[in-house]
């Protein structure tokens, strides 16, 4: 038996019935939750949690024997499910598309974290990646602003291949890469990066990021108000085929 989902719902008084009818579930389908090795689909493990006031990695630990930060496992997981993602970044290559050195130099810059945390991280960062390959391809599209193809992560050898492997991934059907230009006004999306995901359902989430920890966002008014926030970036940001050749003119200086 699930022994910590078993003592979470005594804590907080819920039954298998009351705790399906709240997550939208069938009985017999929230009662085998309760046996071992039964895990539910992503979406339901964050919401069971939120009603039990647990970690989805207390409740079902397996799925999240990752190497990502324990509060970033949550979203790396429900990513993986998506039907298409939009990403802005205002700073830096989005995660999905960093390569293995340049993600290394990131995470390394100021010697914040020891070299075997920073490996466990990069390694999770790459994990993630396999969402670009997947079939059923997600459909991507990410926004940036310029100055990430100008601004050194690392040395010239670094941004030289991580430009290069942006402009391929910007080549896949599936995937967009728009850029912000240098020259534009101050725009909503300075305020700060964020994901919008949406699920095979139909649902969406989101996820912000700080200095310390991000956040997933689930409730419709603020996946409303980040929806029209990114209308506004997008608006920003030149047609694909005119940032695809930004893109390939970055390629050639580092090089």
């Amino acid at each position: 038996m699930n022994e910590v989902l078993r003592v979470a719902m005594a804590e907080r008084g819920e039954t298998v019935e009351s705790l399906a009818h709240r997550v939208g579930v069938d009985p017999k389908t929230a009662g085998r939750w309760l046996s071992a090795g039964r895990v539910p689909h992503p979406r339901t493990r964050v919401a069971v949690a939120g009603i039990l006031g647990r970690e989805p990695a207390e409740l079902w630990p397996e799925p999240y024997r990752r190497r990502d930060l324990p509060w970033f496992r949550p979203w790396a997981e429900l990513e993986q499910d998506a039907t298409s993602i939009r990403s802005y970044q205002s700073l830096l290559v989005p995660g999905l598309l960093q390569t293995e050195e340049y993600a290394r130099a990131v995470l390394g810059t100021g010697g914040l974290l020891p070299p075997d945390e920073v490996a466990q991280l990069v390694g999770g960062r790459l994990e993630r990646q396999v969402l670009l390959d997947r079939d059923p391809p997600a459909q991507l599209v990410f926004v940036i602003d310029e100055a990430v193809l100008h601004r050194v992560v690392g040395d010239r050898v670094t941004m030289a291949g991580q430009v290069a492997h942006l402009a391929a991934v910007a080549g896949r059907e599936h995937v967009q890469v728009r850029v912000i230009p240098l020259g534009g006004p101050w725009h909503t999306g300075l305020a700060g990066p964020f994901m919008l995901a949406r699920l095979p359902d139909g649902s969406e989430l989101a996820y912000l990021d700080n200095q310390l920890r991000g956040e997933m966002v689930t409730e419709s008014a603020d996946i409303a108000s980040l929806g029209r926030r990114w209308e506004s970036v997008a608006g920003e940001a030149l047609p694909a085929r005119r940032s695809n050749e930004l893109i390939r003119e970055a390629v050639e200086r580092w090089t």
